[in-house]
């Protein structure tokens, strides 16, 4: 299994790192760190894990993470395929909180920020009209350097600072650092998860892939994810659904099978147990618009 690397590590001699991202996908590797991350999807699409939520991802989508809260943006399966002619992009900035030096986040005229980076700490995903401004401005960032790209920097955190137009990702935060050890286990689960969730998956074999008993292993999931690990694949199940409702003309019965349901009938109810309609209506809202 491959490590997760500390990709954001910022160079003592720079206030922050920018990169522009272009790939056959995005990195696989589910990983924290302890640096602020603004992210914003180019091109691609796939599955996002921030913190406890999971959901599908899209180009233009444009989010905001604190320190430490784990994060995985997993490109559909078809970007993997070594055939594929299929490319992703973005742009991700990496800051610390004293970005500017110690103690200036203690100053009065940094209260809106000070506000921002709380809210980060559970993860923030942006629309709206202040969301397509800030996209437009962090792809001039790519193009500069100096002081010029610090203050521009510090414009798009304003604006996202006043900005009302958003919604909190995951349902907590995640304020204690995960060690090298605790993310390798979690990549091994969810590499499983997203090999065999079409399956039956056997909560012997997944314990056993980390040398647990099922019960220890049960325990773990639950307090590291905020959820029961039945409840994370019911999750990936629900979320792969969503997309061949919108993106096929298969029927309800063969995307309850195709995503590794026994009977329409609990299909039909985890479906509704975690988007709140049945599949059906689903497909039909998504249809109309």
């Amino acid at each position: 299994m491959k490590a997760a690397l500390h990709k954001s590590e910022i160079p003592p001699s720079q206030i922050f790192v920018i990169r522009d991202l272009h790939d056959k996908h995005f990195d696989p590797v589910w990983h924290a760190h302890s640096e602020y991350q603004l992210f914003v999807v180019m091109e691609g699409k796939g599955t996002r894990f921030i913190g406890d939520n999971i959901k599908a991802f899209r180009h233009g989508e444009l989010v905001f993470t604190g320190p430490h809260l784990p994060h995985l943006w997993r490109s559909d399966d078809a970007y993997f395929d070594k055939a594929s002619c299929l490319t992703i992009s973005g742009i991700v900035i990496y800051f610390n909180e004293n970005f500017m030096g110690d103690h200036i986040m203690d100053k009065e005229e940094m209260t809106i920020l000070r506000k921002l980076f709380v809210r980060s700490m559970r993860g923030l995903e942006f629309f709206g009209q202040k969301k397509q401004m800030v996209i437009k401005m962090m792809q001039e960032l790519t193009q500069m350097q100096g002081m010029q790209s610090v203050i521009l920097l510090l414009s798009i955190l304003e604006i996202l600072s006043g900005s009302k137009e958003y919604h909190y990702i995951s349902s907590t935060t995640y304020e204690n650092r995960f060690d090298q050890s605790e993310t390798d286990r979690m990549n091994i689960v969810y590499e499983y998860v997203f090999k065999t969730f079409r399956q039956k998956i056997e909560l012997k074999d997944i314990a056993d892939l980390l040398h647990m008993t099922p019960t220890s292993f049960s325990r773990y999931f639950t307090m590291k994810n905020n959820k029961p690990f039945s409840k994370f694949v019911a999750e990936i199940r629900i979320k792969h659904a969503c997309k061949l409702l919108t993106e096929t003309d298969d029927s309800v019965a063969q995307i309850c099978y195709e995503c590794g349901f026994n009977t329409v009938s609990n299909f039909n109810n985890q479906f509704k147990e975690i988007m709140f309609k049945k599949p059906s209506q689903y497909k039909k809202e998504f249809m109309s618009i």
